[in-house]
């Protein structure tokens, strides 16, 4: 039976960017949380030995309710009903920007983090899920940045260190849940 203990990828971190992303026409927005998002990224997060999920959103009252939800489940009734609910949710750090994201990580582990993006749509000089995953056998930190709505802003792409190729699948259809991709990314970074 495998062991219930979390074994740390400290170098390895994930946000989930709120803002900026973009809408449906291209403009630059703030989007909602979803707390399906929460739950589930959480989880992929605990299972993959990530130590960090940031969840991004400059939005007082978005705020609020990632707290609401994280309370629920870390203090609240939630805490005793369902303790593997609770232990995913601890990973869970609510911020409002990718810059203190970045402040953070590096508060913690002395250096700031390669930063790789994440996007449905190709870039050029993407690097490959392989590359990548070689580059986690390093120490250096790595924050994994994972957008809502229709994808990240251009500048959050052009300010990052690395652009991870999109996921594909056997058909031309690439339009996954932010949670779906994120756990295919986990799994192909840090899975067995």
């Amino acid at each position: 039976m495998a062991s219930d203990k979390l074994i740390n990828r400290t170098n390895v971190h994930v946000a989930l960017l709120h803002y900026p992303v973009l809408n449906k026409s291209g403009e630059t927005i703030v989007s909602a949380v979803t707390p399906m998002d929460l739950h589930d990224i959480s989880r992929a997060v605990r299972t993959y030995g990530v130590d960090q999920f940031f969840v991004v959103t400059p939005l007082k009252d978005q705020q609020k309710l990632v707290r609401s939800v994280i309370d629920h489940w870390i203090q609240g009734y939630g805490a005793t009903y369902n303790p593997t609910r609770r232990k995913a949710l601890e990973t869970v750090r609510l911020t409002d920007t990718l810059e203190s994201v970045k402040l953070e990580i590096r508060s913690l582990d002395r250096v700031a983090p390669r930063v790789v993006v994440t996007s449905s749509r190709e870039h050029p000089a993407s690097i490959s899920f392989e590359t990548l995953g070689g580059m986690l056998d390093d120490d250096k930190p790595h924050l994994l940045v994972f957008g809502t709505a229709w994808g990240l802003a251009p500048e959050v792409i052009q300010e990052a260190d690395y652009c991870l190729r999109p996921i594909r699948g056997r058909t031309a259809y690439n339009h996954l849940s932010v949670r779906s991709a994120a756990t295919v990314v986990l799994d192909r970074l840090l899975g067995c």
